[in-house]
């Protein structure tokens, strides 16, 4: 599958970078609801989602009926101003085939040089039946991709915001993501 976006805005060089990653990647715009413009193959296993059926929307999308309240204020106060460049939370979500994961959400801000917020950059992790070491991985690469990320952003012009200070203790994330799960067994959630 190839990766698809809706604006021609995104830089070329990003564009080839989300088809080159192999970790979920989603990349959306800034107001207006913050539409997503361009995801990637690994999404798409992640979520069941393809990049037709969610272009143009909110990833809030992935929430469904879940509530989230932890994590909706930490997403919320990462958008609403410039005090937060960077989030990482743990975030129920739940798949097209209706099945709920939990998502370890990093999202950052990409700026142009003069300042203002261009893109919302963001990358999920399944933490809910992960392994430490599975995680572990996944830091590593989400390290490489950022690493990587700098260089073709400021070709463009762009800046990325945030490191991976943001990123949480592995061993405390799978736990708190097992917990999450049990109590999602107890609930009877499909």
């Amino acid at each position: 599958m190839q990766v698809q976006y809706s604006s021609p805005a995104v830089p070329d060089e990003l564009k080839r970078y989300f088809e080159q990653a192999h970790i979920a990647l989603a990349l959306a715009g800034v107001g207006d609801d913050n539409p997503l413009l361009l995801v990637n193959e690994p999404f798409y296993k992640l979520t069941g989602y393809a990049a037709p059926e969610v272009i143009g929307r909110n990833c809030r999308l992935l929430q469904g009926d879940t509530e989230n309240p932890e994590a909706r204020g930490k997403i919320h106060a990462f958008l609403e101003g410039d005090a937060v460049n960077a989030v990482r939370t743990t975030i129920l979500n739940v798949r097209k085939d209706g099945q709920p994961f939990v998502n370890l959400l990093y999202m950052s801000k990409l700026r142009a040089l003069s300042g203002e917020v261009r893109f919302l950059f963001a990358s999920q992790f399944d933490v809910s039946r992960s392994q430490p070491e599975l995680l572990a991985a996944y830091d590593a690469e989400l390290s490489r991709t950022l690493s990587r990320l700098r260089p073709s952003l400021a070709e463009s012009g762009i800046v990325l915001e945030g490191s991976l200070k943001a990123i949480a203790n592995t061993v405390a994330t799978v736990a708190q993501a097992k917990l999450t799960l049990a109590d999602l067994d107890g609930t009877g959630f499909p």
